[in-house]
């Protein structure tokens, strides 16, 4: 036969057959997005989204009138103005209770509250003071984490009021081809309180999860998927399927040399 005129191309042959056997590749229907989503398709998202502020959120508060010195008391800085330039504004840290220490009003709780909703609060309450007071909100600490199968894993930070997990993932240069695109979660943080939320990017429907827009200090965690834990498993063993192909070949030249 011809594996007895060849014993070793035998085992080679075997030993590659093994190794695709055991393989698994990614199809297309795990790595391509929006799947169901037919051309020229419309569809009208329900899922509306305002952030809301968080305990031991960073926030950044400006008071503004056409009297400035009337203003100024609700405006904290720091260090003294020194050579034309202006010291630096102190921002507000969101404590345990949900609240802030905000000059001349005291104690005012904003955790829960949008940047809308604290606007209009603090309006209210500046109201025996100022008149037409301007306020701009503005919160400091909004990242976003992005971890596992993707190009570039690190903590982003957010320009703006709301990020999607879209562009979140756009910003680690998207998944890897390992990455599993129908199981991605979301960790978000409720003053303390984790939840987990996991968001299918493979269907048209994940426009409409609870997670598509991220909130501050988010965590997206991508999972590998099959593909890559066979790889794993694969180099693992790589030096199991190196020795026991030195031991057959070994076996197959003493028993040629024995046999001659």
């Amino acid at each position: 036969m011809a594996f007895q005129k060849h014993p070793i191309k035998f085992i080679a042959l075997v030993l590659l057959t093994s190794t695709v056997l055991l393989s698994s590749c990614a199809s297309k229907k795990d790595v391509v997005y929006f799947q169901n989503a037919s051309g020229f398709e419309t569809m009208v998202s329900d899922n509306s989204h305002t952030n809301k502020f968080k305990i031991d959120d960073v926030v950044n508060i400006v008071v503004s009138t056409y009297d400035p010195i009337a203003s100024q008391p609700f405006n904290l800085f720091k260090g003294a103005a020194e050579g034309g330039i202006r010291p630096e504004q102190v921002d507000y840290i969101i404590d345990k209770n949900g609240e802030i220490d905000f000059p001349v009003i005291g104690s005012l709780k904003v955790a829960g509250l949008s940047p809308e909703e604290t606007k209009a609060l603090l309006k209210e309450k500046l109201t025996p003071y100022l008149k037409d007071p301007i306020i701009n909100i503005r919160l400091k600490n909004f990242t976003v984490t992005v971890l596992g199968e993707v190009n570039r894993p690190g903590t982003y930070p957010v320009n703006g009021e709301q990020i999607t997990i879209l562009e979140a993932l756009g910003l680690a240069n998207d998944l890897t081809i390992k990455g599993m695109r129908e199981n991605v979660m979301v960790i978000r943080d409720f003053n303390g309180t984790k939840v987990y939320t996991r968001i299918d990017l493979t269907k048209k429907e994940a426009l409409n999860s609870p997670v598509y827009y991220l909130t501050q200090n988010d965590v997206v965690y991508v999972e590998p998927n099959q593909s890559a834990v066979t790889a794993s498993a694969l180099d693992n063993r790589a030096s199991i399927w190196v020795s026991i192909a030195s031991v057959l070949i070994t076996s197959t030249v003493l028993i040629i040399t024995r046999t001659n």
